[in-house]
């Protein structure tokens, strides 16, 4: 029996507590930046767009129904919910028209148009039509204390869409006492034929926190992660204020340099530029322009976060090694490291810095005191463009 485009209605069924994974209902929680049940929409508008299907119903609960996005793309017939799914749907199906439906689970966001076509083209009036999947598992059975083997290419896994003549099926729901998981049971229950249609693995319901876990993971984008180094040297020489991680250290001796010539600050912002792929500190501010001069190098580092960011990625970690002969610095880290973390807490960067002294052991131009030299690392990540 071939069926013309406008005999299709879309139900989707979102009327459920969530109770099993607990807090807030399943179906209204966010997935990759949109609620769980606006994927499903966005499926049936698609359908309704290419004129497979007439009019979309969502099913929500007693007096939960949420805000529509103006962008889902098409209008909602919007039913309320019942005490349970056999009543929900009978609400749905009441609300729809057309003659034919496919109701489907909202906790199923990633369900395929392919599904709907194929059962849209194995349902007739007397015969539904569902997706299954094989189990992929050994099955087991218990009577009392006795277990046996079921085979297991006699059991399928049942999924939504599930595909019925609209008057048929709600006929045999109102004549039904409930209690069903599904609609395809009553629809047996009911000496009526199913025929089946093959199942998606990744249209899963999310049930369980695993499950919402796995859902995450499909959905929200992949996440691109670098790694830069960076590194800076400056001259240590007498008349010169010590600036080292925007906190001025008691000495008398400190860093020569067209800015404040603070090397962890610089350190770090090459680090970070490198791991985005962008110019180092020096082309960025150039030592001969006025504009920099006497500087202050969190400023600097100020402005190359901002770039990183408009350019969306954010910072993971910032590992600095500063290599210091004199003065003493190991009792100013904790200070530095507060006062970082303090100045950049708008880009996020609070416990995200590691710091350490090493000395020069009396060796090269480091350990006679002649200058400062600093390493760092710093590994950023962005959602991977597609």
């Amino acid at each position: 029996m071939t069926k013309a485009p406008d005999d299709w209605a879309f139900i989707l069924v979102a009327a459920g507590s969530g109770s099993r994974i607990g807090g807030e209902p399943k179906q209204f929680r966010e997935l990759g930046g949109r609620p769980v049940w606006t994927w499903s929409a966005r499926v049936a508008a698609s359908l309704r767009e290419r004129g497979v299907i007439r009019e979309v119903v969502a099913v929500f609960p007693p007096g939960m129904t949420p805000e529509i996005p103006p962008d889902l793309g098409c209008a909602l017939i919007v039913a309320e919910g019942g005490s349970t799914r056999s009543e929900s749907v009978i609400n749905g199906l009441r609300a729809a028209s057309a003659d034919y439906v496919l109701i489907h689970d909202a906790a199923r966001p990633f369900l395929s148009e392919d599904i709907c076509a194929e059962l849209i083209l194995n349902t007739t009036e007397h015969c539904g039509a569902v997706p299954l999947l094989p189990s992929a598992d050994s099955l087991k059975e218990f009577h009392g204390e006795r277990i046996t083997a079921i085979p297991r290419d006699l059991v399928f896994r049942t999924q939504t869409p599930q595909a019925f003549k609209r008057d048929v099926l709600l006929g045999v729901l109102e004549q039904s006492e409930g209690g069903a998981s599904d609609e395809a049971a009553l629809w047996l229950a009911s000496s009526r034929e199913l025929t089946r249609v093959a199942g998606d693995e990744q249209n899963f319901k999310i049930t369980t926190n695993f499950d919402w876990r796995t859902a995450r993971a499909l959905a929200e984008p992949e996440w691109e992660r670098r790694v830069g180094f960076g590194f800076d040297v400056h001259e240590l020489v007498p008349g010169r204020r010590l600036i080292l991680g925007g906190v001025e250290i008691d000495s008398p001796l400190g860093l020569l340099g067209h800015s404040d010539a603070d090397i962890i600050c610089h350190a770090a912002s090459d680090a970070l530029l490198g791991a985005a792929g962008e110019p180092d500190i020096g082309t960025l501010y150039p030592a001969g322009d006025e504009r920099y001069k006497d500087s202050d190098s969190t400023e600097l580092l100020a402005g190359v976060l901002s770039l990183l960011r408009e350019k969306g990625w954010r910072v993971v970690w910032i590992d600095v090694t500063l290599a210091a002969q004199v003065p003493r610095m190991g009792p100013w880290i904790p200070e530095i490291i507060s006062n970082l973390s303090r100045r950049f807490l708008c880009y996020d960067l609070e416990g995200k810095w590691n710091i350490k002294v090493k000395s020069g052991e009396r060796v090269g131009s480091v350990g006679r005191g002649e200058c400062m030299t600093a390493y760092a690392a710093a590994t950023v990540e962005r959602a991977r463009r597609l």
